[in-house]
């Protein structure tokens, strides 16, 4: 699961939502650590790999920000072939499923600060 992750689809939001900053991603690295963009929802993430039965799942927490408010939350990722299906949840507020596929990052990903 290691590697840029490009949304393709959310249930809660629409992908000109997902993509109004930057194209939506999760972006995973070796060393557990990670960080993701949708709108105006972005944070880094700590992340934890299980593989049960033969299935790669991966659960996360993050820190970052929703809209221009501190934001945190938590998720969990399911790999199915060439795509992630995954949840993420925004403590006190939204959640969503979404899906993701490989991909390579764009030039414009960068993550929303208001700072």
């Amino acid at each position: 699961m290691l590697g840029y992750w490009r949304i393709t689809h959310m249930d809660q939001w629409d992908a000109a939502y997902v993509d109004s900053v930057v194209p939506g991603f999760f972006e995973f690295s070796p060393d557990g650590r990670g960080r993701f963009q949708f709108g105006t929802v972005s944070g880094d993430l700590d992340c934890r790999v299980k593989v049960s039965g033969g299935s790669i799942e991966l659960a996360f927490t993050w820190e970052g920000q929703n809209d221009n408010d501190p934001g945190s939350g938590r998720g969990t990722a399911v790999l199915h072939g060439d795509e992630i299906r995954g949840h993420i949840f925004i403590h006190d507020s939204d959640d969503s499923a979404f899906t993701a596929t490989r991909s390579l990052p764009t030039a414009s990903k960068r993550l929303h600060r208001s700072f």
